[in-house]
């Protein structure tokens, strides 16, 4: 039986779950002649592994560095990875064509759907690199009003301002010391690295805390989180996000209408506390 092939593809590679949550679906789906690998790939390593690709592969998962670098070697990208410039998914059809999409920002929004977040008049985001653009085309779906986006310099915030025009949403950027007050905002998105809100964790609401997103995963909590969860308010991890991405990926790599989200999510789980 020959085996169908689908990867995920960055650098550095070996943290990514990636691999966890795909296995674990094919395994749902009965999906037994389906693999998954990963592979440490940089921006010029790209093209030639692309090139490669034989009629086994179905489909790859891309993360950083490689989101901008792999639109060049595609034969089309979606509108949603178009809106962005970032495409995290692509699918390798029979007829030999490779198409580009972003799952993240139907990810992000499933991830909130699922807490019950369905419109916000205003939201906030933390940070202003890859991760908050895509979150803030997340905000275009179910924010209605203005985002406040907390930046550490000009350029970041003319930047996620430009953003905002392009996407359709109401951008206004604050200094990254004032972010303090992002925490009374009915939803925060934190897209920032590991640490970098440590110091928010204080400032956290004693009552009335809305929905925190914080992308990161591992580790997990954050102190902003843990501090977030203790004061009564909803908590969205990198997980989440993680996983519902993945479900559309599976879906659209195997031509399935459905992808095991909870078998995928207890697999994420199990991998996470296993690492510590």
């Amino acid at each position: 039986m020959s085996r169908i092939r689908a990867a995920v593809l960055g650098s550095p590679i070996e943290h990514s779950l990636s691999p966890v949550l795909h296995r674990a679906a094919y395994r749902e789906l009965g999906l037994d002649d389906w693999s998954y690998d990963r592979f440490e790939i940089d921006e010029a390593a790209l093209p030639r592994f692309v090139a490669g690709l034989g009629p086994e592969w179905a489909g790859l998962s891309l993360t950083m560095p490689l989101k901008r670098a792999i639109i060049p070697l595609l034969d089309g990208i979606s509108d949603t990875a178009a809106s962005v410039e970032a495409v995290n998914t692509v699918v390798l059809t029979e007829d030999g064509r490779r198409l580009g999409d972003n799952t993240d920002i139907p990810g992000i929004v499933a991830a909130f759907h699922e807490r019950g977040v369905e419109q916000v008049e205003k939201a906030a985001i933390l940070g202003a690199g890859a991760t908050a653009s895509s979150a803030l085309a997340a905000l275009a779906r179910i924010c209605s009003g203005e985002v406040t986006v907390y930046v550490r310099s000009r350029a970041r915030a003319d930047e996620m301002r430009q953003w905002g025009e392009r996407l359709g949403v109401a951008v206004r950027a604050a200094d990254w010391s004032d972010a303090a007050a992002a925490l009374t905002a009915p939803l925060v998105i934190a897209t920032t690295p590991a640490g970098a809100t440590d110091w928010l964790a204080p400032a956290v609401p004693a009552a009335g805390a809305g929905t925190l997103f914080d992308v990161l995963y591992d580790p997990w909590p954050t102190a902003l989180a843990a501090a977030w969860s203790e004061r009564g308010g909803q908590l969205l991890g990198g997980l989440d996000l993680l996983v519902h991405q993945a479900v559309l990926q599976v879906q659209q790599m195997t031509g399935r209408p459905t992808a095991p989200l909870a078998a995928m999510r207890a697999a994420g789980e199990a991998a996470l506390r296993a690492r510590h």
